[in-house]
């Protein structure tokens, strides 16, 4: 009886045990080498870009400095009268006389009858009340012109340079057509209105980024707010200096015929546009356009680099050369100016021979890459070999004069991957 009971005993603290460790078996134990499960995150939506505001300038353009490309525009090629933003020509070209040598900063400039009767203090035009039969310093008739736009300014600096205003012109519309300003001719130095004077919104911008690239040296004088000249103090006109720090340039014009007219440029944060607005009612009201223009651009736009200058974008396939590959790439920086948070949606693609049969010359172009967003093409540049390679021996030669005759159309592509090959 007693050993029955023992065998009792066990077997019922067997089941217990058992029952524990089928228990115990089912318990999920945490495996830390399996991932905790992401925490949810909210999907912020992509900011859309909206128009640019509504203005009420006859003309204008936004264009991004460092490429070139437009943000907003309305009848950018509509020929109008300049009034003094003819200036800012008359500036291009004694710029490119000075940084030339033939005139110096320092030069003594003549203030002529002409110069004086067409610009003088006894005209109804601006002027920057220089005395007639006086020399001043250069420097001091090139503020004049930029900071009080001047009109004797201006006719004494284009006597000064080329002899004559008439002679002066020439070199202001030769300048023009080196610019690519097609739309554009000038007839004096200071803006007179005349029938053969005219420019277009886009033209203007053409021109104030070539002020700002090709002659960076003398472009501080459009941030001048004032200066003094036979004790007379003199204000910029340009209202916009006053408002935004950002804002360095460039210059005002108004006529009865022109309006207001106004074209400014700012940086911020490494990034410069250009703003120009045509034929608005006041000088305040051109500068409250310009401003939404450029804040516009600012806000919803963004320059990108995407190559770098000699930066190896692809190596295709080289045959009968002394290497098996072409390194290719670009001799300028490529940037693009975009909408805001549109990055990845652009797409590269290079055009590449099929079949790369050497020698090529450092710098030799092969191809050309194509930058594009949402269809349309935002860049376009010169693929080029980044080093030379020379064409290979007899007998290297031979060999694949036989795989290329042997592969016949199957012959290895040039690209690696044709249309994405270069990625932004």
């Amino acid at each position: 009886m007693k050993s029955m009971r023992s065998l009792l005993l066990a077997l019922a603290s067997l089941s217990l045990l058992a029952a524990a460790t089928i228990t115990q078996a089912q318990q999920p134990v945490p495996d830390a080498a399996l991932p905790m499960p992401p925490r949810p995150t909210v999907a912020m939506p992509q900011m859309p870009t909206p128009p640019p505001p509504a203005l009420d300038a006859i003309s204008y353009v936004l264009m991004d400095y460092q490429t070139g490309q437009l943000i907003a525009h309305h009848d950018m090629h509509m020929r109008l009268p300049p009034a003094s933003l003819t200036k800012l020509m008359t500036a291009y070209v004694v710029d490119a006389a000075l940084a030339s040598g033939k005139v110096h900063w320092n030069d003594k400039v003549y203030i002529s009858d002409h110069a004086w009767a067409k610009g003088g203090a006894g005209t109804d035009g601006s002027t920057s009340f220089l005395k007639l039969h006086h020399y001043y310093p250069l420097s001091e008739v090139y503020k004049g012109m930029i900071v009080q736009s001047g009109n004797d300014a201006a006719i004494a600096l284009a006597e000064h340079v080329a002899g004559t205003e008439g002679a002066f012109v020439q070199l202001m519309n030769a300048y023009a057509q080196r610019l690519g300003m097609k739309d554009t001719h000038y007839s004096d130095a200071s803006g007179y209105p005349k029938p053969d004077l005219y420019v277009t919104a886009y033209d203007l911008a053409l021109l104030a980024r070539a002020l700002i690239h090709d002659f960076p040296q003398y472009y501080y004088v459009y941030k001048i707010p004032n200066y003094t000249i036979d004790g007379i103090k003199q204000w910029n006109r340009n209202a916009l200096l006053w408002r935004d720090p950002s804002v360095d340039g460039l210059k005002t014009g108004s006529t009865a015929e022109a309006g207001f007219c106004l074209v400014a440029s700012a940086e911020r944060d490494g990034q410069r546009l250009i703003g120009v607005v045509m034929k608005t009612k006041s000088l305040s009201d051109a500068a409250n356009q310009d401003e939404a223009l450029l804040n516009y651009g600012f806000r919803f736009f963004t320059t990108r680099t995407l190559y770098k200058a000699n930066q190896t974008l692809a190596a295709p396939a080289v045959w009968k050369g002394v290497s098996d590959t072409l390194p290719v790439g670009v001799t300028q920086a490529v940037e693009v100016t975009i909408p805001r948070g549109h990055y990845h949606d652009l797409k590269a693609s290079m055009d590449i021979p099929a079949t790369l049969i050497a020698p090529f010359r450092q710098g030799q172009r092969i191809g050309t890459l194509s930058v594009s967003l949402d269809g349309k093409v935002l860049a376009q540049a010169p693929l080029v070999a980044l080093k030379a390679v020379p064409e290979a021996g007899f007998f290297g030669r031979a060999w694949d004069s036989l795989r290329l005759w042997w592969a016949g159309d199957k012959a290895k592509p040039a690209a690696p991957a044709p249309a994405a090959a270069a990625k932004p």
